[in-house]
């Protein structure tokens, strides 16, 4: 089984006396299904399973009155051989997407206090003007990712033990041992194809077959448009497949500004904006907005009509290129796209973080992939996917903006030149 970092997040909202019911929110074959299960398997006692997409019949149960003791009374009648013991018995909601009002239900559940709850869902086909109440201030929401870096370290052997020597390395600043770095860079390049999605990291570990998990990938993006196809509302089911598959093209420039006349000649905010945003609520994609000037709070400066778009999950877009791409990137022989695969994979690794993605550009002359807020000031994060690792746009930010700390993510092992430390890529994940 997949080690997740969820499950340690799931253990400390059970332990948490005043838990409120828990959303699990993240985008389809994530493993959300499948990491709470096993956690409601190994513990509590008694279960009530219900999900809304396998037995639509479950609906009924919050058709009428919404409170604790009549949806309880309810499940009994569907679940006569449960029993309901308060401390020891959890409600599970799989797919509470498809039923609106169990969602306004959760408030009601939680406030009884008596049996521990869990939904999972998606954003996928959620109507709100369905929902009569959001239950503000009554749920604990997570996010769940495909696997991060870490994750699929350990689902490919790597111990705890070996990554704490690599985090060693990064906090004192020390080079790694140079057949460790190599090792490193390569599973990092493995990761840039596999990306993260469960059912590809088990079968890769498993077999190390390539064409294997490319055809599960294609599979997965397929399964996304009929998505797209399937909850996308009227006009906006072909506008939001276009902006999908634009993707590669929009990463493919030096330029990468989402510009919506890759989606179509003459296109405009207006049209598809709202599309960017659906593909966004899925899980499918993250924004990276750029600043108007180098300050904190980046919230506060950023231009929220220019920004890049990256996909969450490197592995789907590596798939969304021709044949023979997998072998470009492990060989490293990818030209310019290289670049864009490097930049995602950080975007993909930063957002997994739970940081919200920001960049620089000014009239093309001064460009910078990342900002981070690092030791309480903007830091600079440049991606570097060639050997060649000079750069001009960082050297002028760090001597002309302002900017005190720089960060070049770079297939060499770790150094340091003035306000500039050099990391290898793989370690974009202690960021």
């Amino acid at each position: 089984m997949l080690k997740r970092k969820i499950y340690d997040d799931l253990l400390r909202w059970k332990a948490n006396p005043d838990k409120k019911a828990l959303v699990v929110n993240g985008a389809r074959q994530v493993g959300k299904t499948f990491i709470i299960e096993t956690f409601i398997r190994e513990q509590y006692r008694y279960v009530i399973a219900v999900n809304f997409i396998e037995r639509p019949q479950f609906k009924q149960v919050f058709e009428g009155e919404l409170t604790a003791d009549a949806i309880i009374s309810q499940m009994t009648l569907l679940f006569p051989d449960v029993v309901f013991e308060r401390g020891n018995t959890v409600i599970f909601l799989d797919e509470i997407q498809d039923c609106p009002a169990a969602i306004t239900a959760l408030k009601f559940l939680s406030r009884d206090g008596r049996f521990d709850v869990i939904a999972t869902g998606s954003m996928l086909g959620m109507s709100y003007r369905e929902v009569a109440s959001f239950p503000v201030g009554f749920i604990e929401r997570m996010e769940m990712h495909s696997l991060d870096f870490e994750e699929f370290l350990w689902a490919n052997g790597i111990t705890a033990e070996h990554i704490e020597l690599l985090r060693g390395c990064f906090e004192s600043m020390t080079p790694v041992p140079p057949a460790i770095h190599e090792q490193m860079l390569g599973l990092f390049r493995e990761y840039i194809v596999v990306g993260g999605m469960p059912e590809v990291v088990n079968r890769y570990a498993a077999t190390h077959h390539f064409g294997e998990i490319l055809a599960l990938q294609r599979g997965i993006v397929r399964d996304y448009t009929d998505d797209i196809a399937k909850y996308a509302v009227g006009s906006e089911k072909a506008k939001a497949r276009a902006c999908f598959l634009s993707i590669p093209k929009q990463l493919s420039r030096d330029y990468k500004k989402f510009r919506y006349s890759v989606v179509e000649k003459n296109g405009s905010a207006r049209k598809y904006g709202g599309s960017l945003e659906w593909l966004y609520d899925a899980g499918i994609i993250d924004f990276c907005y750029n600043l108007e000037r180098i300050a904190l709070p980046f919230e506060g400066n950023a231009l929220t009509d220019a920004f890049k778009v990256y996909m969450r999950d490197t592995g789907l877009l590596v798939a969304m290129l021709e044949d023979g791409a997998q072998a470009d990137i492990i060989g490293g022989n990818l030209g310019i796209y290289k670049g864009a695969l490097y930049e995602n994979i950080v975007a993909d690794i930063f957002g997994k973080a739970g940081k919200k993605l920001y960049y620089y550009e000014y009239r093309s002359q001064i460009q910078m992939d990342f900002f981070i807020r690092r030791h309480g000031v903007a830091t600079a994060v440049e991606v570097k996917s060639a050997d060649h690792t000079k750069s001009k746009s960082m050297n002028a930010i760090t001597g002309n903006y302002g900017v005190l700390r720089g960060i070049k993510l770079t297939s060499k092992n770790v150094g340091r030149a003035g306000a500039v430390d050099t990391l290898p890529l793989y370690m974009a994940m202690f960021l």
